[in-house]
């Protein structure tokens, strides 16, 4: 079934991700001096309003076996629900929308819904887009997160009025409040079917900070606070003396390293944020061992006796892996 699913649409499929797609699309615009303009889309309650009949329409249009459209209809067919109230339980209604919760499948079945907009659209044959090796990308899609691009404003919105315009058409509305637009260009207030649409130069897109600029000193700053607070809710455990210092040391590594560490594989790190993320490992490690910057105890001290992964060992092996797998 992937067959039928373009490169673009990375989400829940094994071996892609989008952050990195995005981090290499700004490094080439930037490479190249262009404006870029993206615009990350917000479905209003995406997976709640698809509708199972077109889903079952879309599924035959990309030639999707037979029996695997009539067990996913089998299992969707039937579905009623009702509504509790302090006044008793309402009366039973059918179930026509939506697809189903912590359901393996549910994802899958989004991402076809969401390629029938794509292609209703026709992003494939639009010449709005980023041109890179001969290729033109307008669009990349992480299940219901829809990332649109363009080098220039007007290209942007015309895309995002075809997107608007099919996405409507099966029950998919865009929550304008939620929707921004990032861009490295002048920032303008945008105007969408009377409501505002936020211009801003950077956005938290799957957990990660995303500027047009490339710039990720700001995102390593955050991600290392992230981790300050993460190894401040586990001061309980830290602090017992009920905890030996290898399972301390094992919490760290589990709950607090891939905090900081997320996201790791598309940053471009210099020379400060390296000693930026060694202050930080030194600072957490100490903390663990109770031993204060005023105790005279050197770093190689500290280091020797929780001999743990060096985190920048770590940073580089997880970058290493992502352009192992790029090749």
């Amino acid at each position: 079934m992937n067959h039928e699913l373009p490169d673009v649409l990375v989400g829940f499929r094994k071996g892609r991700e989008t952050r990195g797609q995005i981090a290499s699309i700004i490094e080439k615009v930037r490479e190249f001096q262009k404006n870029i303009y993206f615009c990350f889309i917000d479905y209003a309650k995406a997976f709640d309003c698809v509708d199972h009949n077109k889903l079952w329409k879309i599924l035959k249009e990309m030639v999707i076996p037979v029996h695997l459209t009539c067990l996913l209809r089998n299992l969707y067919a039937g579905q009623e629900a009702t509504v509790n109230t302090e006044h008793g339980t309402m009366d039973w209604f059918q179930i026509g929308k939506g697809v189903r919760q912590v359901c393996i499948l549910s994802p899958c079945l989004f991402n076809f819904y969401a390629e029938d907009i794509m292609r209703n659209v026709g992003l494939d044959e639009e010449q709005a887009g980023i041109k890179i090796a001969m290729r033109n990308i307008n669009n990349l899609r992480y299940a219901d997160d829809t990332t649109l691009m363009a080098e220039s404003k007007e290209e942007l919105r015309s895309l995002l009025m075809k997107v608007k315009e099919k996405s409507e058409k099966i029950g998919l509305k865009l929550n304008i409040q939620k929707t921004k637009i990032v861009t490295s260009g002048p920032i303008t207030s945008w105007q969408i079917d009377g409501e505002t649409m936020e211009t801003v130069r950077d956005f938290i897109f799957l957990s990660s900070k995303i500027t047009a600029d490339g710039d990720y000193s700001h995102e390593i700053k955050r991600c290392l606070l992230l981790g300050r607070k993460a190894m401040a809710n586990l001061d309980s455990i830290l602090n017992s003396r009920d905890t030996i210092l290898p399972t301390k040391v094992r919490l760290v590594k589990a709950l607090v390293f891939p905090v900081v560490m997320y996201g790791c594989e598309s940053w471009t790190t210099e020379k400060a944020e390296h000693r930026r993320i060694d202050a930080f490992e030194l600072w957490y490690w100490r903390r663990l061992l109770r031993v204060l910057w005023t105790a005279g105890r050197s770093n190689q001290s500290i280091l020797k006796e929780i001999s743990p992964e060096y985190s920048l060992d770590g940073l580089m092996k997880l970058k290493l892996q992502s352009f192992g797998h790029l090749m």
